[in-house]
């Protein structure tokens, strides 16, 4: 009798079982009639609501057909080596073997070549949309200092942001500077709001970092909103925009200059504009980039890294944690203060309601879904995240909604984000104990 059930039990284990994949379906369905019904199937019409039960009734089923279909396919061979790749996925810095060749060196060239190609091709609305792009690839990396390699937590990152945006109008209103002039500027004094910041919240950690940071972020937001007669309040202020050598890129020139179309004697091209900021925009990123990558390797940066990962470890060694957070909080927020002045000169205007707590939200999201401290995962992610609602606007109802599936899909298959950090296996020395 026994042997008989052990058959059974072989041959049940064998097969699929169904009753499991049935219960998982249901309940799937249960969870997506509480999430889509209230989103979906109610369509607000004036005082009234209208009910969609139809769409709900498509949605459920979609996912308990897509349920049932994932049950059934993780008891096969295939499945079970699925799940154990996720478990296989592990957390911390992935270490590659000694004398490992990326294939960066390979890619990066190549998107440089694209990269000087593009604009020839690219339309006004294509140009936009990179430079948009290219904007939240700085944010991203400033924050990736911040959040991916020293581990502080801030939700307040926008108000640097705000600051190199309102440092160029301001600084165009009130003292007559450019956009040249006004660049360093605006990451000096982003820079330092950020060691202002971090002197209050150096002994704070996890939560309490968060909060505080998020009342900064809103306090800024709140005085460029009331302060009326400073800042213009919630109507903005205008926002010049760049110049190549003194020759302004408008069809007439509003500074006394002289526009550059009638200097070199070519037809205007509102375009040029766009183009200019691209190519400025793209030799910063370019310089951030390389300017992370050896700070990374650079006793700095391994500084982060130990801050990040155990601060009393990191004290006990004898690194002095004040300093170390002050750095990143100050280099990451000079960023933010470059990408500030990118973004006021390419909308030529800026308001308070550019700059609110949501931005800070979306740039946490580039880190963590690039990967937190990955500089390749934070450029790909702020590109997805901000091109992906572009080629979206006929979903525009459901962008926020497909935004959450991204980000629930991403703590399920990469928890550690898309691309983890790598560092090169060293060979040890000969004559020296491993």
């Amino acid at each position: 009798m026994s042997i008989a059930k052990i058959a059974s039990a072989s041959a049940t284990s064998k097969g699929f079982d169904i009753k499991s994949s049935l219960i998982e379906t249901i309940i799937a369905g249960l969870l997506a009639l509480i999430v889509f019904g209230p989103v979906v199937g109610v369509v607000l019409d004036g005082y009234s609501f209208n009910a969609e039960p139809r769409r709900v009734a498509w949605l459920v089923g979609a996912v308990m057909v897509g349920r049932f279909l994932l049950s059934l396919y993780v008891q096969t061979a295939g499945g079970r080596r699925m799940l154990e790749s996720f478990d296989s996925g592990g957390s911390g810095v992935h270490v590659r073997a000694p004398g490992y060749v990326s294939r960066l060196r390979y890619i990066i060239p190549a998107l440089v070549v694209i990269a000087i190609v593009f604009p020839i091709f690219a339309n006004k609305y294509l140009l936009t949309v990179v430079i948009l792009g290219l904007i939240y690839v700085l944010l991203g990396l400033g924050l990736n200092i911040v959040v991916g390699l020293a581990g502080l937590l801030d939700l307040g990152y926008v108000a640097f942001y705000a600051i190199g945006a309102y440092g160029l109008a301001l600084g165009y209103q009130y003292l007559g500077l450019g956009f040249w002039s006004v660049l360093p500027l605006a990451a000096i004094a982003a820079a330092l709001a950020g060691c202002i910041l971090g002197f209050p919240v150096l002994r704070m950690h996890g939560d309490y970092l968060a909060i505080v940071t998020l009342g900064f972020g809103e306090i800024i937001r709140l005085v460029l909103n009331n302060w009326l007669s400073f800042t213009g309040g919630p109507n903005g202020m205008p926002a010049p925009s760049p110049t190549f050598f003194g020759l302004e890129f408008g069809r007439r020139a509003k500074d006394g200059g002289v526009p550059i179309h009638e200097f070199f004697g070519f037809d205007y091209n509102a375009n040029l504009k766009f183009v200019f900021i691209y190519a400025v925009l793209f030799l910063v990123v370019l310089a951030v980039l390389y300017i992370k990558h050896r700070l990374t390797r650079m006793p700095v940066g391994r500084a982060w890294e130990a801050l990040r990962e155990d601060e009393i470890a990191c004290r006990s060694m004898g690194l002095n944690h004040v300093l170390v957070k002050l750095s990143a909080f100050t280099l990451g927020a000079s960023t933010a203060g470059l990408a500030g002045v990118f973004f006021a000169t390419y909308q030529g205007f800026v308001n308070p309601s550019s700059f609110t707590f949501f931005e800070s939200a979306l740039i946490l999201a580039i880190v963590v879904l690039g990967g937190m401290g990955s500089t390749v995962g934070v450029v790909i992610a702020a590109f997805v995240l901000t091109v992906a609602p572009e080629l979206l606007r006929s979903f525009s109802e459901y962008r926020v909604l497909l935004f959450g599936v991204l980000m629930v899909l991403m703590m399920i298959w990469r928890p550690r984000g898309l691309i983890r950090i790598s560092r090169t296996g060293v060979t040890p020395r000969k004559g020296v104990a491993p």
